[in-house]
């Protein structure tokens, strides 16, 4: 991590951990998403982005400009006040706020919501694993 500067890692939309798979979760009968479900929403998230996106030149939520993000980003106020908490205790950058607001645009998109809630913003947060570790 200390090879890595806070700019570059801010250029990142989404980092997380991937701790190893323990045996006895290799061999449980327990099943998750399939792969057939989680590409139906992803899908279907891709066509909502289509959809909103069709009078500009992108195609995706990582794309959008700061302008275009204000337009399609709206927050509820608990949305907003978890935010604002979460840059003043990670010491996040603006680059760092607009990737958080991408990624839960693209969480709210999937869970077809108009509006970015909390549990989008919080589940991007997580997205932000490195923030944290390089921070501390």
């Amino acid at each position: 991590m200390s090879k890595i500067s806070g700019p570059l890692l801010d250029r990142i939309d989404i980092h997380v951990d991937v701790p190893a798979v323990q045996y006895s979760d290799l061999v449980s009968a327990s099943t998750g998403e399939t792969s057939a479900d989680i590409r139906e929403m992803v899908v279907l998230a891709r066509k909502v982005q289509e959809k909103r996106f069709k009078e500009y030149r992108y195609k995706t939520n990582a794309h959008m400009s700061s302008r275009i993000l204000k337009r399609h980003c709206k927050l509820e106020c608990e949305s907003e006040s978890l935010l604002n908490q979460a840059m003043i205790e990670l010491g996040l950058s603006a680059r760092g706020y607009t990737k958080i607001i991408k990624v839960a645009r693209t969480i709210a998109d999937v869970d077809l919501s108009d509006i970015i809630k909390v549990e989008h913003i919080s589940e991007a947060l997580q997205y932000r694993r490195l923030d944290r570790n390089f921070i501390e």
